[in-house]
């Protein structure tokens, strides 16, 4: 089960795997000999119940609606931007770049997506996507 959910969190889950998850849980849970293997995948289970609707995100769209996935979001600067360089200059890997008083550009490719140029931003010009 933690490897199929692995999977779906990288964005590199398949076609199946969500009915798979599901099968797996409820043969632990009915397999399990005692209360705590019995309970164990009721957080899963409950997640499919309710937020299928992501899963499939995840796994076609290769979306994290919840934006909290790091291999399936990305940072994006906007227009707000007014190029003070306090999010270049914050970037521990040197993805932004950009000149002062001009926007900005991350460079996807470098990018780790730490967050820290969304939180330095004093004028709200860096979205999570």
């Amino acid at each position: 089960m933690l490897e199929i959910l692995e999977l779906i969190r990288t964005g590199e889950g398949r076609d199946g795997d969500i009915e798979l998850l599901e099968e797996l849980a409820n043969k632990v849970r009915d397999g399990a000999m005692c209360g705590l293997g019995q309970t164990a995948p009721n957080p899963v289970l409950t997640t499919l119940r309710y937020f299928r609707n992501e899963y499939e995100d995840h796994i076609y769209n290769h979306k994290c609606t919840a934006k909290s996935c790091k291999a399936l979001i990305s940072y994006h600067i906007t227009d707000k931007c007014v190029g003070c360089t306090l999010c270049a200059r914050q970037c521990p890997v040197d993805a932004i770049s950009g000149s002062v008083k001009n926007q900005h550009t991350i460079d996807p490719a470098k990018c780790i997506k730490c967050g820290k140029c969304m939180e330095n931003c004093r004028f709200g010009a860096i979205e999570k996507q």
